[in-house]
């Protein structure tokens, strides 16, 4: 065979799929590169979980507090530990006892580690069903710039998802593969299958409780009301008790097999209590960049001028520091402290327009990703001790809606650069600062120039704003890793480089939820009828 035709050969068979499952064993080969790389708490926490769910009754489960990193997962991901553990013990049988806190060697690296691995299959299986639902019919015949193959690398190469689980450590890809099947099942028209899949992943997690109001709305307006008038407004005649008793009957039952055997020993006040703890702080231990984060940034210049001004008393000012990398609660210096009801009353008034929308200005699958992500953003935005690592739950849904349309395509561009960004305080090691740096400028440069060709015969994506506010993420680094350090003010003032890269982001990723709104709010409805 010649050369010509071995070339041929494999654009046929690229070009056949064959393209996908290199990429997904391309990025397999990359996250097995990063195993010896550094490792947060996460690790140890997720390492006692195995122990706690391995040697101990179920009874235990949600009381054991020998580690201060006690059990806070819902029962499926209790149950998943369990499961993880009994292979687990073939490795190492010393990383299932208790009472070996902070046990580590090379045997439960490897195991952890390729646990995340293997179980990112789901995520895989995934977004190739992802791909299936994205507008493929461009007029191109360089695969490269597909969007499904674009969005195969954008979702497949994501750089949170490589920093966040294979460098900083979580099983967060495994979790996602679930919320992304349970959308691609939604488009498909499959919509017990989804409710399925979104009602199994809130008992792996509960932060997917931030999009469960999209779910809600959209299932119950598109499955059990069947047919639309041709405005695009809902036919009240329409509506399927049988459909409604259903979804609700997949959402019993789930819950039951999760919460039922807690249910039988009396021990649901314990769980929910380890579910929820509101008795942390506002922010966690790194600032989420959102509202509070600009809100805290005013209280700490406000406090600062007024310590410099004599207006304030040094004694009275509150010990627990917001950027100390302790999770704990704290008084606000200058400005009212917020509580948990306030920031529950926020999220669900910045909500409430993007439900609003789905309901009555319906637009089919994409309204309700739409949705999906403003409520993911709302929550991100105003919730609380959200954790930096949430902003994925939008970064990555925005994938599928950024290869359709050159608008999307740019709000992606902003969110993901800025919110990418802001997990570089997770990898404050010296070694991982040239592969956190190398990975996400590879994968910014992609994302930009692959959605500039895609949507290249429309206007530019950024403009010269946008473009010149993205750019500032270099000096920004360069000021926060590589200037700082050598000044006076780190003994000082040690919180000034999450200070700055908490507000700086959250400009950004504010600008990105705001252009988001925008577009829901003035994009018209589906106004034909629809039968399902």
């Amino acid at each position: 065979m010649t050369g010509a035709a071995r070339m041929a050969a494999l654009g046929v068979s690229l070009d056949g799929g064959g393209w996908f499952t290199a990429l997904a064993l391309g990025v397999t080969f990359l996250k097995c590169l990063l195993i010896p790389t550094y490792h947060s708490t996460d690790f140890e926490v997720h390492r006692n979980w195995l122990a706690i769910t391995h040697s101990l009754p179920i009874s235990q489960w949600y009381y054991e507090s020998t580690s201060e990193w006690t059990l806070d997962y819902p029962p499926f991901f209790a149950w998943f530990e369990y499961a993880l553990s009994h292979v687990a013990k073939y490795f190492d049988e010393e990383m299932l006892k208790v009472h070996n806190l902070n046990y580590f060697n090379s045997r439960t690296l490897f195991f952890q580690r390729f646990s995340v691995i293997f179980t990112d299959g789901l995520f895989v299986y995934a977004v190739h069903e992802c791909c299936k639902c994205v507008d493929g019919k461009r007029a191109t015949k360089e695969l490269t710039e597909k969007p499904k193959f674009i969005l195969s690398v954008l979702l497949l190469w994501n750089f949170g998802l490589l920093i966040v689980d294979h460098i900083h450590f979580q099983y967060n890809g495994f979790l996602f593969g679930l919320m992304l099947l349970s959308i691609a099942r939604l488009f498909q028209k499959r919509h017990m299958e989804g409710a399925f899949l979104f009602a199994t992943l809130l008992h792996f997690k509960h932060i997917y409780l931030y999009v469960a109001p999209a779910y809600g709305v959209y299932l119950l307006r598109s499955y059990c009301f069947m047919s639309n008038k041709p405005d695009g407004s809902v036919r009240w005649n329409s509506f399927s008790i049988v459909r409604v008793f259903s979804l609700g009957l997949i959402v019993f039952l789930v819950s039951a097999l999760s919460l039922g055997p807690f249910l039988a020993l009396n021990q649901l006040p314990q769980l929910f209590s380890r579910l929820f703890p509101f008795k942390r702080g506002l922010c966690h231990a790194y600032w989420a960049p959102n509202f509070w984060a600009l809100y805290n940034a005013l209280d700490k210049v406000l406090s600062i001028i007024g310590l410099e001004l004599n207006l304030l008393d040094p004694s009275k000012i509150p010990k627990a520091s917001m950027t100390s990398g302790l999770v704990q609660q704290f008084q606000h210096t200058v400005l009212p402290s917020v509580t948990p009801l306030a920031t529950l009353v926020c999220t669900l008034i910045a909500m409430l327009p993007s439900i609003f929308c789905l309901w009555f200005k319906p637009q089919g699958p994409r309204g309700f990703l739409r949705c999906l992500i403003l409520c993911a953003l709302s929550s991100f935005m105003f919730g609380w001790h959200v954790h930096e690592k949430a902003i994925l739950l939008a970064v990555l849904p925005m994938s599928l809606l950024s290869v359709e349309k050159a608008g999307d395509a740019s709000i992606f561009l902003i969110l993901t650069t800025t919110g990418h960004y802001s997990l570089f305080p997770l990898l404050f090691t010296a070694p991982e600062l040239p592969i956190k740096i190398l990975l996400m400028l590879l994968f910014t440069i992609y994302s930009i120039s692959s959605l500039k060709t895609l949507f290249r015969k429309q206007k530019a994506l950024l403009n010269w704003t946008e473009t010149l506010y993205l750019l500032g993420l270099v000096p920004l680094e360069v000021c926060c890793e590589f200037l700082f350090p050598f000044t006076s003010w780190k003994l000082r003032y040690p919180f000034i480089p999450l200070f700055l890269t908490s507000g700086y982001c959250a400009v950004g990723i504010t600008y990105a939820w705001f252009r988001l709104y925008r577009s829901v709010l003035i994009g018209p409805s589906v106004s034909k009828t629809k039968k399902h």
